[in-house]
């Protein structure tokens, strides 16, 4: 049997996908590359720009307060005594509230839109509804929250305070903006990125790991946990991380929903602070005293969110490295 190798012609001649990049492909490779590393350093010098000018407007304010700052509770201009330890906490504790909650769902939402428990057109509509919680503005999360969270919330809240009031958690009555409201609509401000990114992440699993998986006899729930959550764990892990950054640095929402009250308390029903509420209820009539000490906030807020994102890359990357190691 004769065995002939196939012609240039069958390839498309000249056009042969052998072919070696023109000058034009080696200039727009060049470019393109030289445009995205140019792009890449503008980013971290306009991070660099940001802390500088930041960092430069909170100076008297750190040279005259210190690190008292960050570890005292009063906030009084006429005696010119500052500090944002309660809404350090605020900024924390709301936050972690949310990603609980939060969290929570936006993975089971992805799960429930990715494993075919729905036929594709409504598994399409959902998945748009939830993207669409993300285009609602944050004054009108916070309108919602005023005007139908916190009313709903107030008959379980006073029912939780009287017969539960021993647990530090109940220990305040729900008489107005509180804590509990502000976390509940920052979960609900915070469920399109943890849903969306974790939807992507469950999607890219490889079909055949979920088939091996039934086929050894597993359930559709034993492969979901078994299985699928594991192996997207990496992309889940930074759905979460993004969400509790976004959450740390929600302003309006917060402002109006938190209490603004000075104080520290683990009690769901409580007012408190939060560090962006802080800036957004004090910069518009802030004195030449008062900028320099909120630009100091600022500067925290800033440095909290850093360390969030360093922290949760270092866990992501040892979390990588066990499981390229366990493999």
């Amino acid at each position: 049997m004769n065995h002939t190798l196939p012609s240039e012609s069958e390839f498309g001649g000249e056009a042969s996908i052998s072919a070696p990049p023109s000058k034009f492909d080696v200039f727009a490779d060049r470019g393109f590359r030289s445009a995205t590393a140019m792009f890449a350093w503008l980013t971290v010098a306009l991070v660099f720009l940001i802390v500088y000018e930041v960092g430069g407007s909170a100076m008297p304010a750190i040279q005259k307060h210190g690190v008292g700052f960050l570890t005292t509770q009063t906030w009084d201009l006429q005696s010119e005594q500052f500090g944002v330890l309660p809404e350090i906490w605020g900024t924390l504790y709301s936050s972690f509230l949310a990603l609980i909650i939060g969290g929570f769902f936006g993975i089971s939402i992805a799960i429930f839109l990715t494993q075919d428990f729905l036929p594709r057109k409504i598994e399409w509509a959902f998945k748009n509804i939830v993207e669409l919680l993300a285009a609602i503005p944050s004054v009108v999360y916070g309108l919602w929250g005023i005007f139908v969270v916190i009313p709903m919330l107030r008959p379980t809240a006073t029912w939780l305070h009287e017969n539960l009031g021993w647990i530090p958690f109940f220990g305040t009555s729900l008489s107005g903006p509180g804590m509990l409201p502000a976390a509940l609509v920052l979960a609900i401000m915070i469920l399109p990125t943890v849903s969306a990114i974790s939807r992507d992440s469950l999607n890219n699993v490889p079909n055949r790991l979920k088939e091996a998986a039934v086929g050894l006899g597993a359930t559709r729930w034993e492969a979901i946990f078994g299985v699928i959550l594991p192996t997207a764990s990496k992309g889940i892990f930074g759905a979460l991380v993004l969400g509790f950054g976004r959450a740390l640095g929600e302003t309006m929402a917060l402002a109006m929903l938190v209490g603004n009250s000075n104080q520290m308390s683990i009690s769901l029903f409580s007012p408190g602070n939060t560090l962006a509420a802080l800036l957004a209820n004090h910069f518009p009539e802030a004195g030449k005293d008062e900028e320099p000490v909120l630009m100091y906030a600022a500067l925290v807020l800033l440095a909290i969110t850093l360390l969030v994102n360093i922290c949760g890359a270092f866990v992501l990357k040892r979390a990588s490295r066990r499981t390229a190691g366990s493999h």
